[in-house]
């Protein structure tokens, strides 16, 4: 599930509570048949956490220590231990870089390791705070399988909060918006565009610039961009059909390259915010 909010919403406050850090001033929260912040020293076995921000690595050692001493903190056996160990080695491609000190791993390899740290002893619900921020499009992608594949074969439920929606859109089946401290959506991502879906994007690359601009008063769409040699167009479908706008450029303009899309969801979000 992702937990998306303007800055000020409020993320980091559920976080927070969720892992028992912080105790809610009304109401009550239950999580995984707990209440974090009263009964925090058996909640915490059952859950992960991972921050982008923040490291739960020790600076000086190798990460393998610190997953042997993960797993006596949290007593996994040796079999269950082992077992996971081996699969993140391999999902994660850790072999290389978990026996040196982590102040001398980049960032991605460190991420990589705290992923593998807070899933050694394979809690119900893992927490992620903007876990892949400042990585690469490679290492970002690891990540993501690696999220995907334990979520598929462990049943483990992921929670993340993250400013990059594009880690929303790959990895969430459910979103939650909060605004202000106020749930302004819960439900299925699939959902939040709905109201949407009669609106694309259409992008036009022209193959030298067009010194005349009659044609913006030709076409019943938005226009989102119009700069010498790319275009950006709104359609609502509703209103206007896309062959109908297409028909028109093709015969006004020198058509490079175009391409249609559905409408983003940043844009989504944002008109969410504004309401």
């Amino acid at each position: 599930r992702g937990l998306i909010g303007p800055n000020g919403a409020g993320k980091s406050t559920v976080i927070k509570m969720l892992c028992g850090v912080l105790y809610p001033t009304a109401g009550e929260i239950e999580c995984l048949g707990f209440k974090p912040w009263r009964e925090r020293e058996e909640y915490v076995r059952h859950i992960g956490v991972v921050f982008g921000q923040k490291s739960q690595l020790w600076w000086n050692l190798p990460a393998v220590d610190v997953f042997s001493l993960n797993k006596k903190l949290y007593r996994i056996p040796e079999p269950v231990f082992r077992k996971n160990l081996d699969m993140f080695i391999s999902l994660l491609k850790l072999e290389s870089i978990i026996s040196k000190p982590v102040r001398q791993l980049s960032l991605g390899e460190r991420m990589k390791c705290e992923f593998a740290s807070a899933l050694l002893h394979e809690p119900g619900l893992v927490l992620l705070d903007e876990p892949t921020i400042g990585l690469d499009i490679i290492a970002k992608e690891t990540i993501r399988d690696f999220i995907k594949k334990v979520n598929a074969e462990n049943k483990t439920t992921f929670l993340i909060t993250t400013h990059d929606l594009s880690d929303i859109e790959d990895l969430c089946r459910n979103v939650t918006i909060i605004n202000k401290g106020s749930i302004v959506f819960n439900d299925a991502i699939s959902n939040l565009s709905a109201d949407y879906t009669n609106r694309k994007v259409i992008n036009i690359k022209l193959k030298h610039q067009v010194k005349d601009d009659g044609w913006k008063n030709d076409i019943n769409c938005m226009i989102i961009k119009a700069d010498p040699f790319d275009i950006t167009l709104e359609v609502d479908t509703l209103k206007t059909e896309i062959r109908e706008v297409l028909v028109k450029l093709f015969g006004v303009l020198p058509v490079h390259d175009i391409n249609i899309a559905s409408y983003p969801i940043e844009k989504l979000i944002k008109e969410i915010y504004r309401k």
